[in-house]
Protein backbone atom coordinates (compact mmCIF):
# COMPACT_ATOMS: atom_id res chain seq x y z
CA UNK A 1 0.00 0.00 0.00
CA UNK A 2 1.08 3.60 -0.40
CA UNK A 3 2.08 4.79 3.04
CA UNK A 4 0.54 8.13 4.00
CA UNK A 5 0.79 10.33 7.05
CA UNK A 6 -2.18 12.69 7.12
CA UNK A 7 -2.86 16.21 8.28
CA UNK A 8 -3.70 19.34 6.27
CA UNK A 9 -1.46 21.40 3.97
CA UNK A 10 -2.29 24.23 1.60
CA UNK A 11 -2.70 23.30 -2.04
CA UNK A 12 -0.26 24.77 -4.55
CA UNK A 13 0.74 23.85 -8.08
CA UNK A 14 4.03 22.24 -7.06
CA UNK A 15 4.95 18.80 -5.78
CA UNK A 16 8.00 17.79 -3.76
CA UNK A 17 9.87 14.49 -3.66
CA UNK A 18 12.75 14.09 -1.24
CA UNK A 19 15.10 11.12 -0.89
CA UNK A 20 16.87 10.50 2.42
CA UNK A 21 19.83 8.23 3.15
CA UNK A 22 22.58 8.17 5.76
CA UNK A 23 25.13 9.44 3.25
CA UNK A 24 23.14 11.89 1.17
CA UNK A 25 20.06 13.94 0.57
CA UNK A 26 18.36 14.80 -2.70
CA UNK A 27 15.08 16.35 -3.74
CA UNK A 28 13.18 17.55 -6.76
CA UNK A 29 10.16 19.76 -7.31
CA UNK A 30 7.80 19.55 -10.24
CA UNK A 31 4.85 21.41 -11.65
CA UNK A 32 1.66 19.60 -10.67
CA UNK A 33 -0.12 20.59 -13.89
CA UNK A 34 2.29 19.95 -16.77
CA UNK A 35 4.71 17.72 -14.75
CA UNK A 36 7.81 19.73 -15.67
CA UNK A 37 10.71 19.01 -13.32
CA UNK A 38 11.53 22.43 -11.83
CA UNK A 39 14.50 21.69 -9.56
CA UNK A 40 16.79 18.74 -8.87
CA UNK A 41 19.34 19.06 -6.07
CA UNK A 42 21.64 16.57 -4.38
CA UNK A 43 24.12 16.63 -1.51
CA UNK A 44 26.53 13.77 -0.86
CA UNK A 45 27.84 13.89 2.71
CA UNK A 46 31.02 11.92 1.97
CA UNK A 47 30.60 9.77 5.06
CA UNK A 48 27.78 7.79 6.58
CA UNK A 49 26.03 9.76 9.32
CA UNK A 50 23.67 8.75 12.11
CA UNK A 51 19.91 9.41 11.80
CA UNK A 52 20.33 12.23 14.33
CA UNK A 53 23.06 13.87 12.23
CA UNK A 54 20.98 13.43 9.10
CA UNK A 55 18.06 15.17 10.75
CA UNK A 56 20.28 18.16 11.49
CA UNK A 57 21.36 18.21 7.84
CA UNK A 58 17.73 18.12 6.69
CA UNK A 59 16.75 20.93 9.05
CA UNK A 60 19.62 23.09 7.80
CA UNK A 61 18.66 22.42 4.18
CA UNK A 62 15.04 23.38 4.79
CA UNK A 63 16.14 26.51 6.63
CA UNK A 64 18.50 27.72 3.90
CA UNK A 65 17.14 26.45 0.57
CA UNK A 66 14.56 28.77 -1.01
CA UNK A 67 13.16 25.94 -3.16
CA UNK A 68 11.91 24.24 0.01
CA UNK A 69 10.25 27.30 1.54
CA UNK A 70 6.91 26.78 -0.20
CA UNK A 71 3.69 24.95 0.48
CA UNK A 72 3.45 21.94 -1.79
CA UNK A 73 0.39 20.23 -3.14
CA UNK A 74 1.91 16.84 -2.29
CA UNK A 75 5.08 15.69 -0.58
CA UNK A 76 6.65 12.28 -1.02
CA UNK A 77 9.52 11.02 1.13
CA UNK A 78 11.75 8.20 -0.08
CA UNK A 79 13.75 6.29 2.53
CA UNK A 80 16.94 4.76 1.20
CA UNK A 81 18.64 2.28 3.53
CA UNK A 82 19.48 -1.40 3.83
CA UNK A 83 16.85 -1.99 6.52
CA UNK A 84 14.45 -3.79 4.20
CA UNK A 85 13.46 -7.11 2.74
CA UNK A 86 11.18 -8.20 -0.11
CA UNK A 87 8.41 -10.71 0.56
CA UNK A 88 6.22 -12.49 -2.02
CA UNK A 89 2.73 -11.14 -1.52
CA UNK A 90 1.04 -14.57 -1.12
CA UNK A 91 3.34 -15.24 1.86
CA UNK A 92 2.91 -11.85 3.52
CA UNK A 93 1.09 -11.40 6.82
CA UNK A 94 0.87 -7.78 8.00
CA UNK A 95 0.77 -8.91 11.63
CA UNK A 96 4.14 -10.63 11.19
CA UNK A 97 5.88 -7.77 9.36
CA UNK A 98 8.70 -7.50 11.89
CA UNK A 99 9.46 -11.21 11.62
CA UNK A 100 10.41 -10.95 7.95
CA UNK A 101 13.10 -8.38 8.81
CA UNK A 102 14.56 -10.48 11.62
CA UNK A 103 16.29 -12.74 9.09
CA UNK A 104 18.48 -9.97 7.70
CA UNK A 105 18.16 -6.86 9.92
CA UNK A 106 18.66 -6.22 13.63
CA UNK A 107 15.20 -5.09 14.77
CA UNK A 108 14.48 -3.38 18.10
CA UNK A 109 11.19 -3.52 19.96
CA UNK A 110 10.45 0.18 19.39
CA UNK A 111 11.27 0.18 15.66
CA UNK A 112 8.57 1.50 13.38
CA UNK A 113 7.90 -1.13 10.69
CA UNK A 114 6.37 -0.05 7.39
CA UNK A 115 5.60 -1.87 4.15
CA UNK A 116 4.86 -1.00 0.53
CA UNK A 117 2.74 -3.10 -1.80
CA UNK A 118 3.73 -3.69 -5.42
CA UNK A 119 0.40 -5.18 -6.45
CA UNK A 120 1.34 -5.46 -10.11
CA UNK A 121 4.28 -7.69 -9.21
CA UNK A 122 2.90 -9.45 -6.08
CA UNK A 123 5.77 -8.19 -3.93
CA UNK A 124 5.81 -6.49 -0.53
CA UNK A 125 8.71 -4.31 0.65
CA UNK A 126 9.03 -4.44 4.43
CA UNK A 127 11.33 -1.80 5.92
CA UNK A 128 12.25 0.48 8.81
CA UNK A 129 11.94 4.24 8.19
CA UNK A 130 13.96 6.63 10.33
CA UNK A 131 11.45 7.59 13.02
CA UNK A 132 13.02 10.95 13.95
CA UNK A 133 13.13 12.04 10.31
CA UNK A 134 9.60 10.77 9.78
CA UNK A 135 8.39 12.90 12.66
CA UNK A 136 10.17 15.96 11.28
CA UNK A 137 8.37 15.67 7.95
CA UNK A 138 5.05 15.25 9.73
CA UNK A 139 5.69 18.39 11.78
CA UNK A 140 6.85 20.31 8.69
CA UNK A 141 4.28 19.24 6.10
CA UNK A 142 1.50 17.54 8.01
CA UNK A 143 0.54 15.29 5.10
CA UNK A 144 2.97 13.24 3.05
CA UNK A 145 3.33 9.86 1.44
CA UNK A 146 6.39 7.69 1.86
CA UNK A 147 8.02 4.68 0.26
CA UNK A 148 11.26 2.77 0.35
CA UNK A 149 13.64 3.36 -2.55
CA UNK A 150 13.70 -0.37 -3.28
CA UNK A 151 9.96 -0.29 -3.91
CA UNK A 152 10.42 2.34 -6.61
CA UNK A 153 13.41 0.57 -8.15
CA UNK A 154 11.70 -2.82 -8.17
CA UNK A 155 8.56 -1.47 -9.77
CA UNK A 156 10.43 0.54 -12.42
CA UNK A 157 12.86 -2.21 -13.38
CA UNK A 158 10.33 -5.04 -13.49
CA UNK A 159 7.98 -2.92 -15.58
CA UNK A 160 10.85 -2.08 -17.91
CA UNK A 161 11.93 -5.73 -18.25
CA UNK A 162 8.52 -7.41 -18.34
CA UNK A 163 8.81 -8.46 -22.00
CA UNK A 164 12.54 -9.13 -22.02
CA UNK A 165 13.97 -12.55 -22.88
CA UNK A 166 17.40 -11.72 -21.45
CA UNK A 167 19.16 -11.62 -18.09
CA UNK A 168 19.86 -8.09 -16.87
CA UNK A 169 21.87 -6.99 -13.84
CA UNK A 170 21.20 -3.47 -12.55
CA UNK A 171 23.54 -1.57 -10.23
CA UNK A 172 21.99 1.54 -8.70
CA UNK A 173 25.01 3.46 -7.45
CA UNK A 174 25.18 5.69 -4.39
CA UNK A 175 28.21 7.27 -2.79
CA UNK A 176 28.64 4.58 -0.09
CA UNK A 177 26.39 1.75 -1.24
CA UNK A 178 24.76 0.23 -4.30
CA UNK A 179 21.55 -1.67 -4.93
CA UNK A 180 21.93 -4.80 -7.03
CA UNK A 181 19.01 -6.23 -8.98
CA UNK A 182 19.04 -9.34 -11.17
CA UNK A 183 16.06 -9.83 -13.49
CA UNK A 184 15.74 -12.91 -15.67
CA UNK A 185 13.08 -12.82 -18.39
CA UNK A 186 11.00 -10.33 -16.42
CA UNK A 187 11.31 -12.17 -13.09
CA UNK A 188 13.12 -10.73 -10.07
CA UNK A 189 15.91 -13.10 -9.04
CA UNK A 190 17.89 -10.93 -6.61
CA UNK A 191 17.53 -7.62 -4.79
CA UNK A 192 20.16 -6.60 -2.27
CA UNK A 193 22.16 -3.61 -1.04
CA UNK A 194 25.93 -3.62 -0.49
CA UNK A 195 28.32 -1.12 1.05
CA UNK A 196 31.43 -0.03 -0.82
CA UNK A 197 34.42 2.22 -0.28
CA UNK A 198 36.41 1.35 -3.41
CA UNK A 199 35.83 0.08 -6.92
CA UNK A 200 37.27 -3.27 -5.78
CA UNK A 201 34.54 -3.56 -3.12
CA UNK A 202 31.93 -2.98 -5.80
CA UNK A 203 33.47 -5.54 -8.14
CA UNK A 204 33.76 -8.15 -5.40
CA UNK A 205 30.08 -8.00 -4.45
CA UNK A 206 28.95 -7.83 -8.06
CA UNK A 207 31.00 -10.84 -9.16
CA UNK A 208 30.21 -12.84 -6.02
CA UNK A 209 26.45 -12.33 -6.32
CA UNK A 210 26.32 -13.13 -10.03
CA UNK A 211 28.59 -16.15 -9.59
CA UNK A 212 26.28 -17.54 -6.91
CA UNK A 213 23.45 -17.24 -9.43
CA UNK A 214 25.63 -19.01 -12.02
CA UNK A 215 25.52 -16.07 -14.40
CA UNK A 216 28.10 -15.87 -17.17
CA UNK A 217 29.78 -12.42 -17.39
CA UNK A 218 30.09 -13.01 -21.12
CA UNK A 219 26.32 -13.21 -21.44
CA UNK A 220 24.45 -11.02 -18.97
CA UNK A 221 24.00 -7.28 -19.41
CA UNK A 222 25.15 -4.94 -16.60
CA UNK A 223 23.22 -1.65 -16.49
CA UNK A 224 24.35 1.25 -14.30
CA UNK A 225 21.88 3.63 -12.65
CA UNK A 226 22.17 6.47 -10.19
CA UNK A 227 25.19 8.38 -8.93
CA UNK A 228 27.88 7.32 -11.40
CA UNK A 229 29.60 8.93 -14.36
CA UNK A 230 30.58 7.25 -17.59
CA UNK A 231 34.19 6.09 -17.77
CA UNK A 232 34.82 6.50 -14.06
CA UNK A 233 36.73 3.86 -12.06
CA UNK A 234 33.63 1.78 -11.26
CA UNK A 235 32.47 1.70 -14.84
CA UNK A 236 35.94 0.88 -16.15
CA UNK A 237 36.66 -1.97 -13.74
CA UNK A 238 33.29 -3.55 -14.52
CA UNK A 239 34.14 -3.39 -18.22
CA UNK A 240 37.30 -5.40 -17.60
CA UNK A 241 35.29 -8.42 -16.44
CA UNK A 242 31.84 -8.07 -18.00
CA UNK A 243 31.34 -7.92 -21.74
CA UNK A 244 28.10 -5.93 -21.93
CA UNK A 245 28.03 -2.79 -19.77
CA UNK A 246 25.80 0.23 -20.35
CA UNK A 247 23.90 3.05 -18.64
CA UNK A 248 20.13 3.22 -18.33
CA UNK A 249 18.22 5.68 -20.50
CA UNK A 250 14.97 5.06 -18.65
CA UNK A 251 14.52 8.75 -17.77
CA UNK A 252 15.21 10.08 -21.25
CA UNK A 253 11.71 11.44 -21.85
CA UNK A 254 11.36 13.55 -18.71
CA UNK A 255 10.34 17.16 -19.20
CA UNK A 256 12.96 19.37 -17.51
CA UNK A 257 12.91 23.08 -16.84
CA UNK A 258 15.55 24.97 -18.88
CA UNK A 259 16.92 26.24 -15.55
CA UNK A 260 18.10 22.73 -14.60
CA UNK A 261 21.61 21.72 -15.50
CA UNK A 262 21.69 18.75 -17.93
CA UNK A 263 20.96 15.40 -16.27
CA UNK A 264 22.08 12.07 -17.68
CA UNK A 265 19.14 9.67 -18.19
CA UNK A 266 20.56 7.24 -15.60
CA UNK A 267 21.06 9.81 -12.83
CA UNK A 268 18.64 10.36 -9.93
CA UNK A 269 16.91 7.18 -11.09
CA UNK A 270 14.90 6.56 -7.91
CA UNK A 271 13.90 10.18 -7.39
CA UNK A 272 12.76 10.73 -10.97
CA UNK A 273 11.26 7.31 -11.67
CA UNK A 274 8.16 8.53 -9.84
CA UNK A 275 7.35 10.66 -12.88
Amino acid sequence: MVQTTNNNIDNTSKKLSIQVSLNGLSFCTRDAIDHTILTVEQENFGIQLTPEQILNKIKYTFDTNSNLKENFETVEVIYQNDLYTLVPKPLFDENQAKEYLNYTVKVFDNDFIAFDELNQHDIITVYIPYANIHNFFFETFGSFTYKHSTTILTNALLSQEKNSDDIAVFANMNSKSFDLFVINKGRLILSNTYSHETKEDFLYYLMFATEQLQLNPEEYHLVFLGDIKKNNDYHNIAHQYIRKVSFSNHLLDLKLSPDIRPIEPHQHFVLLSLF
